[in-house]
């Protein structure tokens, strides 16, 4: 075990956040999944999704393993020519969409003679952050001109974007602001950003305004969903979601400061989408505001890290990247649990590396892959520092020794010639 630890590279405290939470989210997993079990007159045994999510977290730390062995830059190319081909997936699914659980949204994608679903919009979400901290890590020696950003970053974000609002309106919204966050670090002109967030505006207006006209067409059959999911954020009117969101509150509310125990929770006999969306509200359910707190407390300790690799990373790509992967993955968190105690609307975004789901897993180790693999190049140059340190310290040793023998040598020499020179000291040695 201890030598497997000495062959992982990169920030220690990241490894050790995300080795947490996915420990964790056994438990709950293990206790929310009894809805799903019961569904179709199972037997209400959760012990195979239990070994289902642990395949998932096993296939996620050994896609983390091996993508952080990848040297980082690799990906500022990668990323380029990966958003044609997240198109031609994002369009394909579209069209052919998967409906998973019965949701109300093709956003699933099928993989032939696997059997195997994902969600594209979240690897979209990952090609997209990258590519956006490629091109600004390529301009920030250049003066931006609008008109060139708008052809070489806004074009394909937007079209990217025109793919996965019409069946994923909160993936659209998150990563457009996590977006917005990116450039504006990476000091993109804020009239420019105001232009962008005005055509983003407008875009949405005229597509909810196209499904006004066309309310019948299946293309803008979520935009329905999304004025419900508002209107009964905004108001007392009963729906599937208020009933989610009602559940949840009774869950957290049952939890207490102690919570009932592992695996004694009662909402998730009740709660739909106990293990994934909701699984936040069974985890304060069954540990309490302590244990809720300290979910939280992890999250935020992992930004904190993130904040550190940033920081630590001795290039601009490698610093946005770190911020692009990185904090989207904790804003999820936040707006997961945001949901849980009502403070959003319904979003339909997991918890990460807790919730159940292959794809929001392995997403998210890709992600932390690619940014552990940031902290890792930096881990080799200070590594490389060190040892050159060391060795012109060896060196400048070995000169001196060197040069005290020499000098040794010479007052030898010295002395025998100043006993040679003086005819006294001649007649005393005979």
């Amino acid at each position: 075990m201890k030598k497997l630890i000495n062959r992982l590279k990169g920030d220690k405290g990241i490894w050790s956040f995300v080795a947490l939470l996915a420990l964790f989210s056994f438990m709950p997993v293990f206790s929310a999944s009894s809805n799903l079990a019961y569904l179709g007159h199972g037997t209400g045994n959760t012990l195979g999704y239990l070994l289902k999510h642990l395949a998932h977290v096993a296939c996620g730390f050994a896609i983390i393993y091996y993508v952080h062995k990848v040297p980082y830059h690799y990906f500022r190319s990668i990323s380029k020519w990966m958003l044609p081909i997240v198109w031609i997936i994002l369009g394909i699914t579209m069209i052919k969409g998967t409906v998973i659980g019965g949701a109300n949204a093709s956003r699933w994608l099928q993989i032939p003679f696997v059997g195997i679903s994902f969600q594209p919009s979240a690897f979209a979400a990952l090609v997209l952050y990258v590519f956006v901290a490629r091109y600004l890590s390529k301009t920030r020696t250049e003066p931006i001109v609008f008109v060139d950003s708008l052809r070489e970053l806004w074009v394909p974000v937007f079209i990217t974007l025109m793919f996965i609002l019409p069946s994923n309106f909160s993936t659209t919204a998150l990563i457009f602001s996590m977006i917005l966050m990116l450039v504006f670090i990476g000091k993109y002109p804020m009239k420019y950003i105001g232009i962008i967030v005005g055509s983003g505006i407008l875009f949405l207006t005229f597509f909810v305004l196209i499904s006004k006209a066309f309310p019948d067409a299946k293309f803008f059959s979520r935009v329905r969903t999304w004025e419900s999911r508002i209107e009964n954020f905004s108001t007392d009117k009963p729906d599937e979601d208020d009933y989610q969101i009602e559940k949840a509150k009774i869950a957290i509310a049952s939890g207490k400061i102690y919570g009932l125990g592992p695996g004694k929770s009662v909402q998730k006999n009740f709660l739909p989408q106990s293990s994934s969306d909701f699984i936040y509200a069974i985890i304060v359910e069954e540990y309490g505001l302590i244990g809720g707190l300290g979910v939280l407390g992890l999250y935020l300790l992992l930004l904190f890290r993130f904040v550190v690799a940033s920081h630590k990373a001795n290039t601009l790509f490698g610093k946005l990247v770190v911020i692009g992967l990185g904090f989207p993955m904790i804003f999820q968190a936040m707006i997961n649990m945001a949901v849980a105690v009502e403070l959003l609307p319904v979003t339909g975004q997991t918890l990460p590396l807790i919730s159940s789901g292959g794809t929001s897993i392995w997403m998210t180790c890709i992600a932390l892959g690619i940014i552990i693999g940031v902290t890792k190049k930096e881990e080799e140059i200070e590594q490389e520092q060190k040892e050159a340190a060391k060795r012109e310290e060896a060196l400048q040793r070995l000169i001196d020794a060197e040069l005290a023998a020499e000098e040794e040598k010479m007052n030898e020499n010295y002395s025998i010639e100043d006993k040679m020179s003086n005819p006294m000291n001649v007649v005393l040695n005979k």
